[in-house]
């Protein structure tokens, strides 16, 4: 079957937005921009807060296009169906001209821990469990509790509630609409009754209406407005046919659909994802369990996701404040090459990535990031570098204990070939730490978000068409020569950071270890 046209992918991170034009019928990549070119601010006005200005989001998904239009010779008024990737778990309130009514508040803010402990408490596990699948945590239905608590002149005049991608869709629709999905990472999605967590919103005090109408994953959900076809050089009525929170969509991206298949992402935060068909939950809170892309009511599909706060973020600290030479910034790639200069173990040195918010793998602890061991005769800034993408594996390692202890069988991880994933480095200790190949596929998550639309436009009549053509870059195996090194090295790396747990909990100091 012959495809003609272009797919628009569009990921909104928190670090950048990202877009990819597909060829339709080569699924070639014609056309990426990343904007901004540094990184978009966090902004944290409090000890574990953290918000974005959505406005800055729409600014760099009109400046991808620009790009895009600028600098590759194909007209975007050719692109026939778009798909939408975000951030997960934030909250965006809106009037009803669908203008923000403050920052969003994002991802990693853990402000609303407490709000969600204590709807847990008071719910009761087991009735969380069996109709969430999740505590309220600090998930985007306890955040808008928080201000509803907090800033009750600002819950006032919600119009409508939204997650990062819902605003997006909102601003090239003018319509305000959700998906399963979404509702399901918001906590707001009941799986046992498949309906609205009605007994959450009534908990919570929140008014019914401030929720979108509910669309599907994959479909036409609505058509860019004149406005935006303005705005973005598109044409005018280009359907929207694909959302999904920015996990179940790298999944998606490596066509990780299937139970017992497993996607992991290194971004800003790094995340492993696996798949399926069972409504499984942790009952220690430290996996999170969220529909599939694939869900459907009467065939449902769970993604269950371990997250790190604390990945990315801390490579973009180091670069930001210590990898500097004469004044100028080292960027990544020159940073991973420093850090393979280093032996395993980087000489006795050890960083704990946790200096990101409320870690669920840790039982919710907001511990905050720490080295330790550091020698001022010995140490230089490469220890520093491979001992931190060192310790963001080990906090991934924790997770997928956790995972294999839940009952998931992990053969192969795949990854695309985007962030952390870069690294040559990464690469080798995250594949012998896990002891499973590493598949590298060329790939990220606009352009997952891209093949998605073809799937909600029925370009693609199945997910294998759409990912046919789908190319598999390299695959790392589990260096045995380090294998044993590591997982002595690890052993070592988490009881360090258990006692300093236990000392944190009894209120003494990270020094007295």
């Amino acid at each position: 079957m012959k495809h003609t046209g272009y797919l628009l992918g569009i990921d909104i991170g928190s670090s950048s937005v990202k877009a990819t034009v597909l060829d339709a019928e080569t699924q070639k990549v014609v056309a990426y921009a990343v904007s901004p070119e540094d990184e978009m601010e966090i902004i944290s006005d409090e000890h574990g807060w953290a918000e974005q200005n959505p406005d800055v989001w729409w600014k760099n998904v009109m400046q991808t296009m620009l790009i895009i239009k600028n600098k590759f010779s194909i007209d975007l008024k050719d692109i026939c169906a778009i798909g939408i990737s975000y951030q997960m778990h934030g909250l965006v309130m809106v009037d009803n001209k669908l203008e923000p009514l403050t920052n969003a508040i994002i991802w990693c803010d853990s402000r609303a821990v407490h709000t969600g402990e204590k709807a847990f408490l008071e719910l009761g596990q087991e009735k969380c469990f069996t109709h969430l699948l999740n505590s309220p945590a600090n998930f985007t239905a306890s955040k808008l509790a928080w201000i509803k608590e907090n800033k009750p002149e600002i819950y006032k005049k919600i119009y409508k509630i939204m997650l990062p991608g819902d605003y997006i869709v909102a601003k090239m629709t003018s319509e305000p609409t959700t998906t399963i999905l979404g509702l399901s990472e918001a906590i707001l999605w009941d799986y046992k009754n498949k309906a609205l967590a009605d007994f959450l919103i009534d908990y919570f005090g929140f008014n019914h209406e401030i929720i979108p109408r509910i669309v599907p994953n994959f479909g036409i959900c609505g058509f860019v407005s004149q406005n935006a076809a303005k705005e973005l050089g598109l044409s005018y009525k280009t359907p929207v046919c694909y959302r999904a929170g920015d996990q179940p969509n790298n999944a998606l991206a490596l066509n990780v659909l299937n139970p017992q298949e497993i996607a992991a992402t290194a971004g800003t935060s790094a995340v492993v994802y696996g798949v399926t068909d069972l409504p499984l939950y942790d009952s220690s809170l430290r996996l999170n369990t969220f529909a599939h892309v694939n869900y459907e009511i009467k065939n449902p599909s769970y993604g269950i996701l371990l997250c790190i706060n604390g990945a990315g973020i801390l490579n973009r600290w180091l670069k930001q404040n210590v990898c500097t030479i004469d004044g100028c910034f080292l960027n990544y790639e020159q940073m991973n090459e420093e850090a393979l200069l280093v032996p395993a173990t980087s000489n006795g040195l050890m960083v704990f990535p946790y200096g990101n918010g409320a870690e669920r793998t840790l039982d919710n602890i907001n511990l905050s990031a720490f080295i330790y061991g550091l020698n001022f005769s010995l140490h230089s800034r490469k220890h520093l570098l491979r001992a931190s993408q060192e310790g963001i594996c080990f906090a991934l390692k924790i997770g997928i204990d956790i995972m294999k202890n839940n009952g998931f069988i992990i053969n192969v991880i795949r990854a695309c070939n985007a962030n952390l994933f870069k690294s040559k480095l990464f690469k080798s200790i995250f594949s012998s730490i896990c002891g499973a190949p590493l598949e590298i596929y060329n790939t990220d998550g606009s352009a997952g978000a891209a093949r998605g639309a073809g799937l909600g436009l029925k370009i693609y009549s199945t997910p294998a068409e759409a990912f046919s053509k789908l190319k598999l870059e390299e695959i790392i195996e589990p260096d045995k020569s380090l294998m044993q090194i590591y997982l002595d090295w690890f052993t070592k790396w988490k009881l360090i950071l258990e006692t300093v747990i236990i000392n944190k909990e009894n209120g003494l100091l990270i020094k007295q270890i």
